[in-house]
């Protein structure tokens, strides 16, 4: 079976491959996130570490100057200098990175970093009085065993706590990530994830206070307990990254569909083995990553989910194989859908497994703008 590709002359020109956002299905995805917050009347506070974009972080930020989440201090210097005052860098801090926060804090940056540990604590306080900076601080909660923090229970939480009120840093509040929601299945598993986040910050909200020291922040957040929350009673605000592109991971555990997915990687057709049902592409593991996040799900969509140029997806076709430069288009095992030859010089788009992987592959997005279809360019920015 022969299927005549889809031509778009916006993404005709483009040298693949090449990195394909949909503007249209990231601002319906933002929306959609933001109403459920206000509904649940709490505060987004979006992480931009799948972004890395200044363009996107203005669509997706409440204002200019934030508030912002991100994962690398590189991240928090290039939005800075975009303009960006409210950021929390959520990743356990080194204390050989504290000359790095403090020069941000310099330049009038509201950063918070966070942090579970005595020694982590001491630094910051060391730091702290050096630079006469009450540098501030969350403390950083385990809520599913999936990765570092505090359980309320520990008397760690209370004795950081006293450390940075003692040594002159600012206890701002509690942070924590529902890492194993990932793993989910089905909206009720969602919910009781979501449920399980918002306990254990709370409750170590409550621990604090009730050792007489300061709480005014209670941050929780991933993509998917931020769409399945039921109640979000004493939490401030939520942090989530991936819902503003969405990707194959998701889509598997019923946060998103597939139609939702706003990035793909353009490609093109380059050979076929029709003696093993293999189409080649020039996108290999270097343009899609090695993330093979949907392995352990119910749908295993290889290397990434084949669609056609104007991201409609072909009946069970996958990246199955990667090479370096090469992709190989495969049917979905055990699939009955017929097989498919794509003519060379087709074009494609590979919807990702993990959009944060598949973007730090690349430096700058096609933007497939909403309403024209035109596309422009948006750069993006790596390292740490």
């Amino acid at each position: 079976m022969s299927h005549a590709p889809a031509t778009k002359p916006s993404l005709a020109g483009i040298e693949t491959p090449g990195l394909v956002l949909d503007e249209g299905r990231m601002l319906n995805n933002i929306a959609r996130l933001r109403t459920r917050l206000t509904q649940l009347g709490v505060r987004l506070r979006p992480h931009l570490k799948t972004a890395k974009s200044i363009e996107v972080a203005r669509a997706v930020m409440e204002g200019p100057a934030g508030p912002a989440a991100v994962s690398t201090l590189r991240e928090a210097e290039v939005f800075t200098e975009a303009g960006v005052r409210d950021i929390l860098y959520a990743v356990g801090i080194a204390p050989q990175k504290l000359d790095r926060v403090a020069a941000l804090r310099r330049r009038g940056v509201d950063l918070c970093i966070v942090l579970d540990s005595l020694e982590q604590a001491t630094a910051v306080t060391a730091a702290a009085r050096t630079t006469g900076d009450r540098i501030p601080v969350l403390i950083e909660i385990d809520c599913d065993g999936h990765r570092a923090g505090i359980r309320a229970s520990d008397p760690l939480l209370v004795e950081i706590g006293r450390t940075l009120r003692a040594g002159g840093a600012e206890l701002r509040g509690v942070m924590t990530h529902a890492g194993e929601s990932y793993s989910c299945r089905g909206a009720a598993a969602l919910e009781a994830a979501a449920e399980g986040e918002r306990a254990a910050a709370v409750a170590c909200a409550e621990t604090l206070r009730s050792a007489g020291l300061p709480c005014p922040v209670v941050s929780v957040g991933s993509t998917p307990t931020a769409h399945f929350a039921r109640r979000l009673d004493g939490v401030t605000e939520v942090r989530a990254g991936v819902f503003v592109m969405f990707d194959l991971v998701m889509a598997g555990i019923g946060v998103c569909t597939t139609d939702d997915i706003a990035l793909s990687v353009l490609a093109t057709v380059t050979g076929h083995r029709a003696d093993r049902g293999w189409t080649f592409i020039d996108a290999g593991w270097m343009a899609l990553s090695r993330d093979r996040g949907t392995a352990r799900q119910e749908i295993d969509q290889g290397y990434g989910l084949v669609c056609d140029v104007d991201g409609r997806p072909y009946p069970d076709l996958i990246v199955g194989e990667t090479n370096q430069e090469h992709g190989i288009i495969t049917r979905r095992p055990g699939s009955a859908a017929p097989q498919m030859t794509l003519p060379i010089g087709t074009q494609v788009r590979i919807l990702p497994n993990h959009a944060c992987a598949t973007g730090a592959q690349h430096d700058r997005y096609h933007v497939v703008t909403a309403g024209s279809g035109a596309v422009k360019e948006w750069e993006r920015f790596r390292g740490w």
